[in-house]
């Protein structure tokens, strides 16, 4: 999670939350009270909403009137989902998914926030690592591979060709119905490995790897 809050509170202009997005490259802010107790959040989307347009057909110093006297409290969510810091990532992402939102304010036992987890926060510091993104290495999807013997028999090949495992992981295709392996090894040669698979009957399939710059950004 993000312990680094940038927090509003309901009285904040929302021209100056507006700001603090920019500024922070943040897509939320969690909105408090004077006690810092969390009462709702902000989202870029409600401040866009919010935003006087010339579309309207206002002059800019009505909408700079208008924009001056909007606040927070006019445009938070006052529900919030939150969890605790001790909620397990499964718990947290099967939670946000549950109730389709990006992000889940942490706060501790007297509501007070403590931090906030996106899903971006998930995808960039575990599904990036589980997938091997960012790491060395040739990735090879093995298809219908997934029981404990075969994937025994695939880590001794790797083994035997002196191949460093990277990332192993099993895949449930949504295609075939089958359990496909994927692995990600360490070596600068990857056809005699595929040869010896492909000798013991497994259909074997080298994977492009993409690459694209990664943020923390939430």
């Amino acid at each position: 999670m993000t312990t680094k809050l940038v927090t509003v509170t309901t009285g904040t202009p929302v021209a100056r939350a507006s700001r603090l997005l920019y500024a922070h490259r943040i897509r939320r802010l969690p909105v408090v009270d004077d006690d810092n107790i969390l009462v709702g959040i902000l989202g870029e989307r409600a401040v866009a909403s919010g935003l006087p347009s010339a579309s309207t057909g206002s002059s800019s110093k009505e909408m700079a009137n208008t924009l001056s006297k909007l606040t927070v409290g006019v445009l938070m969510h006052p529900e919030v989902l939150t969890v605790t810091p001790d909620i397990t990532v499964e718990s947290a992402m099967a939670l946000a998914q549950e109730n389709r939102v990006g992000c889940l304010v942490v706060v501790d036992n007297q509501y007070k926030p403590v931090g906030i987890v996106t899903t971006n926060d998930v995808i960039y510091r575990i599904l990036s690592p589980l997938l091997g993104l960012g790491k060395p290495g040739v990735r090879l999807h093995i298809h219908d591979c997934g029981e404990v013997g075969q994937i025994s028999q695939v880590t001794g090949l790797i083994e035997q060709h002196g191949m460093k495992l990277e990332v192993i992981h099993v895949d449930d295709s949504p295609i075939t119905g089958k359990r496909d392996l994927i692995v990600q090894v360490v070596t600068k040669e990857s056809d005699p490995l595929i040869n010896d698979l492909t000798k013991q009957g497994y259909k074997v399939e080298l994977r492009k790897r993409r690459s694209w710059p990664l943020s923390e950004d939430d």
